[in-house]
């Protein structure tokens, strides 16, 4: 698949997917009302959504980044995580809120919540994906938050890439596979 900017087709504006982050933001700020929070953002693809989700969250925040892959070539799940970088600080009685672009297969969302069970008590631990393609499913796990549940497209832009680029779309795009 060779993707060109005039192929992709807009599936979420940049409208909609800001003003669902500031729905999601609002929900978390009830829910954690004040108390510290550690946002462990996923990297590459979630950084775009949680700067911006970070910029409505009302509580004291501390941000942590963490590199994990899943991919073969550019399209595809591999169905094996691998770290490539997950140092944490001590998250021991913390409030955790990880962050993530999208969740597919549901196999990284697992491995993050069993590393932060098996490495640390937090107070609490949420996970928020802006996508949520429940289609592809292998696992039995559920965001906390997501902003919008995605069909069987490959998605891009807003954080998501084709083999590295797309990501500073200010919109979710897709591109059929003959396209």
């Amino acid at each position: 698949m060779n993707i060109k900017t005039e192929d992709i087709k807009i599936l979420i504006s940049e409208e909609e997917i800001q003003n669902k982050i500031k729905e999601i933001a609002d929900k978390m700020n009830r829910l954690y009302n004040g108390e510290e929070v550690y946002l462990i953002c996923v990297l590459k693809g979630a950084v775009v959504f949680a700067v911006d989700l970070a910029k409505h969250l009302n509580m004291p925040l501390k941000m942590e980044f963490i590199r994990l892959s899943s991919y073969n070539g550019n399209t595809s799940s591999s169905g094996k995580v691998n770290a490539v970088d997950i140092s944490l600080p001590n998250l021991n009685g913390k409030n955790v809120l990880i962050i993530e672009d999208i969740i597919d297969t549901g196999l990284t969302a697992k491995f993050l919540l069993d590393f932060m069970d098996l490495n640390f008590k937090t107070k609490s631990t949420k996970f928020c994906s802006l996508l949520d393609k429940k289609i592809s499913r292998v696992t039995d796990i559920e965001p906390d938050y997501y902003g919008f549940e995605v069909d069987d497209k490959f998605v891009i832009g807003y954080g998501l890439d084709y083999d590295g680029y797309f990501r500073n779309l200010k919109y979710i795009g897709y591109a059929s596979k003959n396209g």
